[in-house]
């Protein structure tokens, strides 16, 4: 069985390229397609990919293409439609939302599956990096953009055969946008070889798990730093309550001066009320395990979020969430067993939720044992099972 993986573009080290990255060691041999490869721009993450087969597009040509990401998607209709996957007999798409790949040439009998991490954000009204409505030339340009964009993503969601969707979240939009049925598979999780959950006890502000070594001193915030994760919140409410925050990962459009800002504001204060944020930039899988370890809590403000791998990531290490309540962070966290939810995107409402947590006693194993349902090892036989369902060799 030949097998092609499709991805949107590797530029960037997220949820989206975790799954690709489990979708690859199930299948070592098969190419990889993607508009661009930007190995530069990967971080600590960039050796993952090395020994890859990776077939770009002509768009990897194009001088500073890494910041022409963005206009290029009018582009990708006819990048993939030009890519021929005739000698393959599965196709397994992995859609980030951020082009339209499934628009491409193939054997009826081939098997084409997508992914669906989610449609397309910026065209369906939902929180995005860029702020392409703050100005009236670029509000006005990108709905007309969009309106076009949108006819060119229904007709490439009518190509696959069968959807998967990350979340339930995701299902829905997939429903509503597409009119297409997907079936849901949970991105993989580490939850075994790579995080170490605490043996047992109890997990709270006010006394450290007895059976831990580690003391748990700070809260934890991060990921991908862009505008709609609102990473802002996390540290306007720790400086308020004067509590100390670790916020990690690389700024993305949109969002770069916005907390260089922060930056500059959590220091200020600092000099006033002793250090309180501290900024440790993109790390690596062993320095995030030992953030997690040493966290009181995960603080995740995400808007309408997609899925996130990030609370079951803190669940593995037996750390509890605070998120707000929307998208498929309701599908991973269990209000006020492995976390709490906050339900307005303002400081006031986060700082109640902080307070709240420190009066509870979460236990590390229920962390742990709900984001077990998250494991790898699941999210690859679910995936092999389905295609196996699905073969029409």
């Amino acid at each position: 069985m030949k097998v092609a993986l499709v991805h949107d573009y590797i530029k960037e080290y997220g949820g989206a390229e975790r799954v690709l990255e489990a979708l690859h060691e199930i299948w070592s041999d098969a190419p990889v397609f993607t508009t661009v490869y930007l190995p530069d721009f990967l971080g600590p993450h960039k050796e993952r990919f090395q020994n890859w087969n990776i077939r770009t597009s002509w768009l990897q040509k194009i001088p500073y293409i890494q910041k022409l990401l963005s206009p290029a998607r009018m582009l990708t209709p006819w990048i993939f439609e030009n890519w021929n996957f005739r000698e393959f007999d599965v196709i397994i798409v992995s859609a980030t939302g951020a082009y339209f790949p499934n628009l491409f040439v193939r054997r009826p009998e081939t098997l084409h599956i997508c992914y669906c991490h989610t449609p397309p954000r910026y065209l369906y009204g939902y929180p995005t990096a860029r702020d392409w409505r703050k100005h009236f030339i670029g509000r006005v340009t990108g709905e007309l953009m969009n309106h076009q964009l949108r006819l060119i993503d229904y007709l490439s969601a009518q190509r696959p055969d069968y959807f998967i969707a990350n979340s339930q979240e995701v299902r829905r939009r997939i429903e509503k946008f597409y009119r297409r049925e997907a079936t849901v598979i949970y991105p993989p999780v580490e939850t075994n070889s790579k995080f170490n959950p605490p043996a047992g006890g109890q997990i709270s502000n006010k006394s450290q798990n007895p059976k831990s070594k580690i003391k748990k001193e700070y809260y934890l915030a991060g990921g991908r730093l862009a505008r709609p994760k609102h990473i802002d919140l996390a540290i306007k409410a720790c400086n308020k309550l004067k509590l100390p925050l670790k916020v990690f990962g690389r700024t993305f459009a949109g969002c770069g001066e916005e907390l260089r800002q922060l930056a500059r504001l959590a220091e200020a204060k600092a000099k006033r009320a002793g250090p309180t944020v501290e900024f440790v930039d993109e790390i690596t899988d062993q320095e995030l395990a030992n953030l997690y370890r040493g966290a009181k809590a995960l603080i995740y403000p995400s808007e309408r979020e997609d899925f996130g791998i990030m609370p079951v990531e803190a669940q593995a290490y037996g750390v509890p969430v605070i998120a707000f309540r929307s998208g498929g962070v309701k599908e991973t966290v269990i209000d006020g067993k492995t976390g709490i939810f906050f339900d307005e995107l303002n400081v006031e409402s986060l700082t109640k939720a902080i307070k709240k947590l420190d009066r509870l006693e979460i236990k590390g194993k229920d962390c742990f044992e709900n984001a077990e349902k998250f494991s790898k090892e699941r999210f690859k036989k679910e995936i092999q099972d389905f295609i196996k369902s699905k073969i029409r060799l």
